[in-house]
C-alpha cells in the first residue's frame, strides 16, 4: 500500500505546514483615506517578510507598508503631488514617467497588491489617458488605473541575497519563520512507494505530464501545456 507523500500532506493545509500568524501580524495595506502628511513612526524587522516594515501615522490613523530604500524613523511622507520623493505615496496619474515605484494597488483603494518584495521595483513607462502602463520586474508591461496608489522608490532589503546562506542552521531559521519544509528530500532519493520518481534506478525522473486539476502530490513531472502541436 502506498504512503502519503510530503507534498500531499503540505497541500492538505494541516497545522504542520501552515504559516505562523506571528510572522505576519502586520497587515501591509494603505489606509483607505490618508489625510495631511504622514510620518514614519517605527521601522520593524519581520522575519516573515523580505523587506523591513514601516509604520506610518497620519491625521486619520496609521498603517503598515514595506519600507523604501534609505527610509528612516521620523521621515515625512507626502500623499500629494506637491513634492515627489522616495517613500511618498501618490496616485499613478500624478507620478512622472520613468519613476521607480513599488507596492502598487491592483484597483483603487485596495491597499496595495503588487511588488512588495525587498529590493524590487517597477517603472512607469507611458501614460495613455487614465491608463498607466507599468514595466513590472518580470519585464512585462501591465496597465493600471490612474487612481491606483503606489510608493515612490525601491523596496528596502535588496542586500538579503548578496551573502549566501553558509550554514544549514541559518537556513533552518529562515524557513522556520514562514513554516517552510526544511530540509527537503529529493524525489529520486525516495523509495518507489513514496514518490513517482522514487527508487534508485537510473536516477532520472520519469517523463510524466500531470493533469492541470490534479491534487497536490500528483502534480509531479512536467507542467501540463495549455496546448500542443504547431500553431496554425
Amino acid at each position: 500500500m502506498g504512503k502519503r507523500i510530503i507534498v500531499q500532506a503540505r497541500g492538505k493545509g494541516s497545522h504542520t505546514y501552515k504559516v505562523k500568524k506571528s510572522s505576519f501580524k502586520h497587515e501591509l495595506k494603505y489606509s483607505p483615506e490618508m489625510g495631511g502628511e504622514g510620518i514614519v513612526v517605527k521601522l520593524i524587522n519581520s522575519a516573515g517578510h523580505s523587506a523591513p516594515i514601516a509604520k506610518v501615522a497620519h491625521a486619520k490613523g496609521s498603517f503598515f507598508m514595506p519600507a523604501a530604500k534609505n527610509m528612516f524613523e521620523g521621515q515625512k511622507i507626502g500623499f500629494d503631488k506637491s513634492k515627489i520623493s522616495d517613500g511618498h505615496i501618490l496616485k499613478l496619474k500624478d507620478i512622472p514617467v520613468k519613476t521607480s515605484i513599488y507596492n502598487i494597488e491592483s484597483r483603487p483603494r485596495d491597499g496595495g497588491k503588487f511588488i512588495k518584495t525587498g529590493g524590487s521595483s517597477a517603472t512607469i513607462s507611458r501614460v495613455v489617458e487614465n491608463k498607466i502602463h507599468v514595466i513590472m520586474p518580470s519585464k512585462k508591461e501591465k496597465i493600471f488605473n490612474g487612481e491606483c496608489r503606489a510608493t515612490i522608490g525601491v523596496a528596502a532589503g535588496a542586500g538579503r541575497l548578496d551573502k549566501p546562506v553558509l550554514k544549514a542552521g541559518k537556513q533552518h531559521f529562515i524557513k522556520k519563520a514562514k513554516n517552510k519544509l526544511f530540509p527537503r528530500t529529493s524525489a529520486v532519493c525516495m523509495n518507489v512507494i513514496d514518490h513517482p520518481f522514487g527508487s534508485g534506478r537510473a536516477k532520472n525522473p520519469k517523463p510524466k505530464i500531470a493533469k492541470r486539476n490534479s491534487p497536490p502530490g500528483a502534480k509531479v513531472g512536467l507542467i501540463r501545456p495549455r496546448r500542443t502541436g504547431k500553431k496554425k
